[in-house]
């Protein structure tokens, strides 16, 4: 049964159409995925299945008594009051029938005018249409199954408490119809959880916009597309959707391809010879003006995010060492005793509730917060960049190309000057759209321009703080691609499971008040690792790495004066052979090196050979000495 129907439904701003004829149906029980490119229109699409937004050009139909409800991006600003009271405010026009039944039933104790009565009677019978008599029992329900306190209060409430709130206030109504826009964001790995499982057993159509994939594939039914101003749709899973959409991808390239060469063979001809002007065929004219025309009318398809890491200076081979830390919030535990080791490389996931305390473990790591109880120790040369999740680097009174380049129209990437609205076009700003106030981006926008922001610093250790929110699936892929290439460190906060699963090595989870543990893997091999448990295995303990040179630990504590003055050296030494181990490198992937005499290029192969081998020791005598460095400061003391 259809419950909204669109039909020829076109919409246009002022420029190119956002929607071109476009023709949808939603039928009951039906859970449909909405996705596409950032700045395509899906939130405005969702308004136009609300009804909320004016159509050029077609119609919106909806089955008698559907009831419509919504689930905004963004929180609203200006919402008060109390949970109880914000739940409520979704029942509207409910609300006021039952008022003014009681006001008309109050007054008919002094007046009894056939006028009145037949005023309660419509009322009542209307109340008694919708179920409106117990509307205090129904906002009480939908708050209980939210798991929030009616009584708190709104504006106190989490980002993701806030969301749970508003969407009581959407299903207080029992919409037959649910429209949800990035229901995900700012929810923790919990909240999207629960959020799938109620979903999953609501009897009402769900239409919703989504750029996490693991959600997406857990809940729709079917998946939407909206691509250039036309929509596709596909009644399969997220695998197969891919596989369906890159043929229709390639099958629309050939007939571009071919469109491009029939208009240039036209072209050609017109251009012709005077005698050749003189005897053109009319009808082969127009159609050349027809093709033309069609030509203009096409839109292309979006590009693709072209982001790159700058090359930076190598960190020390340990990235960080944390040892019994511990830090509270008056008489909130959140780090109780936690210790950590990440070298050079890794990519480490955080995970744990919103609150629970991950913001706080970052910047204890960072050394921006000073800890309670124990040590922690960034590595040796280490550049951090911060990516943090409210965006607060934006200046959102100023333009995106100021954000990038606060003095001049250059910046400087990889050691060379690019101009700064070139660069910007790698992440997919316009030149029109590189001068706007930052202010008037959508989401997905901004977050590129963050990205596009710090890469053009260099940087051993990234942290991410919530990178995924409002990026499409493309730009997603992307940033998985370049992070796993990315040779330096990363700490990673993420909710989105897909994401850790594809990037992280290792993850910290936090599993309780003060309770860390560290896993290896991601978000699957963490639930994986938590079911079973490895209780009662014996641990076997690490080996340490020797060498002709080292010691055993067992009868060495701390480092001698000698071994402390080589543990200084041998940075600088391993910064110098990697850059010799690059700059031959970069001989041997030029194809001109193999023109010269081949004894020499024998000589240059054997040199590199060697170099990894003296970098490989090196970097081992580096990490057997950094083992007792703490012992030796301790003793210090």
């Amino acid at each position: 049964m259809r419950l909204i129907s669109l039909q020829k439904v076109s919409l246009s701003f002022g420029g190119p159409l956002i929607f071109d004829d476009i023709s949808f149906k939603l039928e009951r029980g039906e859970r449909v995925a909405l996705i596409g490119r950032n700045g395509v229109g899906k939130t405005t699409f969702l308004k136009v299945m609300a009804g909320e937004v004016e159509l050029s050009d077609g119609k919106v139909l909806y089955r008698k008594d559907v009831n419509v409800a919504s689930l905004p991006q963004e929180v609203p600003g200006g919402i008060e009051g109390t949970v109880f009271d914000v739940v409520l405010s979704g029942l509207g026009d409910r609300v006021k029938l039952l008022s003014d039944y009681q006001h008309f039933t109050h007054r008919l104790q002094t007046e009894h005018s056939p006028e009145l009565i037949r005023k309660i009677a419509a009322i009542q019978s209307k109340i008694d249409h919708i179920g409106a008599w117990d509307l205090n029992n129904q906002v009480e329900n939908v708050i209980s199954k939210m798991k929030l306190d009616p009584e708190a209060k709104f504006d106190k409430l989490s980002g993701g408490q806030k969301r749970r709130a508003l969407l009581a206030r959407a299903l207080v109504i029992k919409p037959d119809v649910l429209l949800l826009d990035e229901p995900t964001n700012h929810l923790d790995i919990d909240s999207i959880n629960w959020l799938e499982e109620f979903l999953k057993k609501y009897t009402g159509s769900i239409f919703f916009i989504t750029h996490d994939r693991m959600f997406m594939r857990n809940l729709a039914t079917r998946i939407a597309l909206l691509d250039r101003g036309k929509m596709f749709s596909w009644e399969c899973d997220y695998k197969t959707f891919l596989e369906r959409r890159q043929a229709i991808l390639a099958t629309e390239t050939v007939q571009q391809n071919n469109f491009d060469k029939k208009l240039a063979k036209e072209e050609i001809w017109i251009r012709r010879g005077v005698k050749a002007r003189r005897c053109r065929d009319e009808g082969r004219v127009k159609a050349l003006e027809r093709l033309r025309e069609e030509k203009k009318a096409q839109q292309k398809e979006l590009g693709l995010v072209r982001m790159k890491i700058q090359k930076s200076n190598i960190s020390g081979h340990l990235a960080l060492k944390a040892g019994k830390v511990g830090f509270s919030y008056g008489d909130n535990c959140l780090i109780n005793d936690f210790s950590v080791q990440i070298k050079r490389g890794e990519k480490v996931g955080i995970l744990g509730p919103n609150g629970s305390g991950k913001t706080t473990l970052i910047k204890i790591f960072l050394g921006e917060i000073l800890p309670e109880r124990g040590k922690v120790r960034l590595g040796t040369n280490t550049k951090v960049v911060y990516y943090d999740q409210l965006r607060e680097q934006l200046d959102m009174n100023k333009t995106v190309a100021e954000n990038v380049c606060s003095a001049g129209d250059t910046v400087e990437i990889d050691g060379k000057p690019r101009n700064v609205i070139g660069y910007l076009q790698d992440f997919l700003f316009s030149p029109e759209r590189a001068r706007s106030i930052v202010k008037v981006l959508s989401g997905g926008e901004r977050n590129r321009l963050l990205l596009a922001k710090l890469f053009t610093q260099s940087f051993n250790l990234l942290v991410m703080d919530e990178p995924t929110n409002d990026l499409d699936v493309e730009t997603l892929e992307l940033l998985e691609e370049l992070l796993l290439e990315y040779p330096g460190t990363l700490f990673l906060v993420s909710h989105d499971r897909t994401f850790l699963n594809n990037v992280v090595t290792s993850t910290i989870v936090i599993e309780g008040e003060g309770v860390l543990k560290e896993y290896p893997g991601g978000y699957d091999d963490w639930l994986d690792q938590r079911k079973t448990p490895l209780a009662g295995k014996p641990t076997q303990p690490k080996k340490v790495k020797k060498n002709a040179s080292s010691k055993d630990k067992t009868f060495q504590t701390k480092l001698t004066f000698k071994e402390k003055k080589e543990f200084e050296e041998l940075i600088p030494k391993i910064e110098k052979l990697e850059e010799e181990k690059e700059r031959i490198n970069s001989l041997l992937t030029d194809s001109n090196f193999y023109k010269k005499n081949p004894k020499e290029i024998a000589q240059v192969k054997k040199l590199y050979v060697s170099l990894e081998e003296e970098l490989q020791a090196v970097y081992e005598r580096w990490e057997y000495l950094d083992q007792f460095k703490d012992e030796k400061q301790k003793s210090n003391k």
